[in-house]
């Protein structure tokens, strides 16, 4: 066991101290409490440490990259070595962790380490598909992997803390940050959260290979009015409690080490400032033990949104609210004590917000060797290796989505001759990164145009033409892209949006194909020849036009390093794509938000009666959505008989024969849905229970079983108590939310 001479200087006697009391008691994963040595040896290190070291801990520092890497503040020096940093953002690589941990463990008095954190979103080197795809993939052995090799890499480069998984549940594509989310589902959403934070934290962080996680954003920040990013949240009780929480609570079930508070307002209250939101409920009633750390600035932020006249008197609201850090605002550093002598916060909460700081570094083995996150050798080979290369391209084509497929266009027949590659993102590597991609970098990413190449090589001819720009208002291309298309055997449309126009501060009110693209697209495929259209893009789209000219579209998000790989798999028919959505393209954007699980109306629209007018409906488009929640096809087909639901105790079981009645192998996700007729207060028309994703081969049936019990069926009621009623009770099973067959049982 190494301990670093800074720390031993001024800390020896706890670390005496620890060594001699080794009867921890048995631990639980991810279980936030500390053993009895490590318990003193935190609280005689707060018994040590002066006010100003206390209010350092909890400081967030944030560093940018520039050319040679990560930079610092003017005088973050002074700030390390005087005590005032607990942790530093943005700043990563063996070298550079190394020399500014030496800093705050040989140079401050307590020679306390810092928390390295970065937003580890999809990947760190090896960037897999944004958080929207693979959710896609209804894999969650998949996505927990997904996180652990991102785990891996960024611990390998110095980061031991990230913020994710992002589990806000969104059903408005208008808002640009549903690309880091798991769609709008919210039983799905929690299962994926979990996933996540087993798979970034894993059992324990002994081997160095796992960080500590933060859940975001505390809490409904998804349901920003309007789609517009950063803008205030309206929402009843029993909503927020049955629709937007569950995922976080999910998150603090699986051992989440922190959570990140949102930019939004709840019943008027900003989340950072919300003592019922982060200590009542986070706290008393979830039982959190973690640490709370805010979004960029939010605490300065209070003041414009009008609840405190300052930053002072925002900091104060913040800590009392239960905020143990400030994320580069230095609100807490400027404040908290001036605070503290007029009585507006105390040294308990103060001693309070460190201790949950202390205990996340002592889980993190940072107090032992403050550098076991600075292994060079892993750095030079856990990084980029052909396993995680070959993973991600797995998971890229797990995420493709096939949406449409007339004529069964796709996959590309091998014996084609020439294959004419066109569009504005074709032969773009930067964008299939898409938006938060941590230290990934676009020279290492794969093209769909490289894709093509690389999976046909000199055996097809591949012609590219660019056609149009992403985003301007200039057709010089696009003759030279239907010449393309002409000499062609087979045309690929690579169409979408950048990798900028989807994530944070990307809301859009227009969702259609930006620029050119759809006069492109038109041309083209007035060719003549068979196309297929590839999608790239960080949300729901409403391509409604593009949906009625174009023979095939493959939605692929955007697939990170191993893209056009993976792509390609799909695309040629060596993967027989089995991705389904998890949020509903509108059909148009007036018509957001549209989203499976709605409740009916006292006038509820019939398709049997398309004329009828007092309805809730609209006269100029469908109720229904583009593409349904969890639809997706395959290059085979599947049909469903023979439903059965049964009743036995506690227990609910419905049942179905799926058949691959197609010509090839294929995976299919089969969902159940429930319906509860008549409750006390209204229910949705259908709620997701249940999926399995389940490899049938063609010609063959199997019989699909779920198990659900009476307390799944249990929801929020007004006095915000959840359970379950008695009642008749609809069961479905199908391959999309819209194409199911039912049945009927009573409790």
């Amino acid at each position: 066991m190494h301990f670093h001479p800074g720390f031993l200087k001024s800390c020896l006697h706890i670390f005496i101290l620890n060594l001699l009391i080794q009867v921890a008691i048995a631990q639980e994963p991810n279980d936030i409490r500390l053993s009895p040595a490590d318990s003193i040896m935190v609280e005689t290190l707060i018994s040590r440490m002066t006010l100003d070291e206390k209010i350092g801990q909890l400081t967030l520092l944030a560093s940018a990259w520039n050319s040679t890497g990560p930079a610092m503040n003017a005088d973050y020096e002074q700030l390390i070595k005087t005590g005032k940093a607990g942790a530093v953002l943005n700043f990563y690589t063996v070298d550079k962790v190394r020399e500014l941990q030496k800093l705050a463990v040989n140079g401050s008095r307590l020679g306390i380490p810092l928390l390295f954190g970065n937003d580890v979103i999809h990947g760190h080197r090896t960037i897999f598909p944004i958080p929207l795809g693979q959710a896609a993939s209804w894999d969650l052995a998949a996505i927990e992997n997904a996180q652990q090799i991102a785990a891996m890499e960024a611990s390998a480069e110095g980061i031991n803390w990230t913020y994710a998984p992002m589990v806000d549940i969104a059903r408005d594509p208008r808002w640009g940050r549903v690309a880091e989310g798991a769609g709008e589902d919210t039983w799905l959403g929690c299962l994926i959260a979990k996933a996540s934070v087993r798979g970034l934290q894993g059992e324990n962080y002994k081997d160095g290979k796992h960080i500590l996680a933060c859940v975001k954003h505390f809490a409904a920040y998804g349901a920003a009015t309007a789609g517009r990013d950063y803008n205030v949240v309206d929402i009843s009780p029993v909503s927020l409690y049955e629709n937007y929480l569950p995922p976080y609570k999910a998150a603090v079930d699986a051992g989440v080490a922190s959570v990140m508070t949102s930019f939004n307002e709840i019943n008027g209250v900003p989340s950072t400032a919300n003592h019922w939101l982060l200590t009542d409920l986070l706290r008393k009633e979830w039982g959190f033990r973690g640490f709370v750390v805010t979004d960029w600035t939010s605490i300065n932020e209070m003041v414009a949104h009008g609840v405190a006249a300052d930053v002072k008197a925002a900091a104060g609201l913040a800590l009392n609210a239960g905020v143990d850090m400030d994320m580069q605002g230095s609100a807490y550093l400027n404040h908290l004590e001036e605070l503290l002598k007029e009585n507006k916060v105390t040294q308990a909460s103060i001693d309070e917000a460190v201790r949950r700081i202390l205990t996340a570094k002592v889980r993190l083995g940072l107090f032992i060797d403050p550098y076991r996150f600075c292994n060079k050798q892993r750095e030079q080979t856990e990084i980029m290796t052909k396993a995680s290369q070959d993973f991600a391209r797995k998971l890229v084509a797990e995420s493709c989505v096939l949406l449409k497929n007339s004529n069964s266009t796709l996959p590309v027949s091998p014996g084609v001759k020439s294959i004419a590659v066109i569009g504005p993102l074709a032969d773009s590597r930067k964008d299939m990164l898409g938006n938060w991609y941590s230290a990934g970098k676009w020279e290492q990413a794969v093209s769909l145009l490289e894709g093509f190449r690389n999976r046909y090589g000199k055996q097809t001819r591949i012609i590219f033409e660019k056609g149009c720009n992403l985003n301007d208002s200039s057709v010089s291309g696009i003759d030279a892209a239907v010449k393309a298309a002409r000499e062609a055997d087979f045309v690929i449309l690579a169409l979408g949006e950048s990798g900028e126009m989807s994530g944070e501060a990307a809301s859009r009110t227009n969702i259609d194909l930006p620029g050119m693209q759809y006069t492109l697209a038109e041309a083209v495929i007035k060719a003549g020849k068979p196309t297929a259209v590839v999608l790239f893009n960080g949300r729901p789209l409403a391509i409604s036009r593009l949906n009625r000219i174009a023979p095939a579209i493959l939605e692929t998000w955007f697939g990170g390093t191993q893209a056009g790989n993976g792509i390609t798999d799909v695309i040629s028919g060596d993967v027989n794509p089995s991705g389904k959505i998890t949020m509903s393209f509108p059909r148009n954007t007036g018509q957001i938000p549209v989203y499976y699980n709605v409740k009916n109306t006292g006038r509820p629209y019939s398709p049997d009666r398309p004329d009828e007018k007092y309805v809730s409906r609209y006269l100029d488009c469908p109720n229904t959505p583009l593409y349904p929640f969890g639809f997706g096809l395959s290059y085979t087909k599947f049909t469903y008989s023979g439903i059965q639901a049964g009743v036995k105790g506690n227990s609910i079981t419905i049942s179905a024969k799926v058949t691959n009645s197609g010509g090839r192998d294929g995976e299919e996700i089969v969902q159940l849905y429930i319906q509860d007729k008549v409750g006390s207060i209204t229910r949705p028309l259908k709620e997701l229970k249940g999926f399995k994703k389940l490899m049938i081969k063609k010609g063959e049936s199997v019989n699909v079983s779920f198990t659900i019990s009476r307390e799944d069926l249990s929801f929020y009621h007004p006095d915000l108590m959840k359970y379950w009623e008695p009642g008749e009770f609809n069961a479905f099973i199908g391959g999309s939310s819209a194409d199911v067959i039912s049945a009927s049982f009573k409790l």
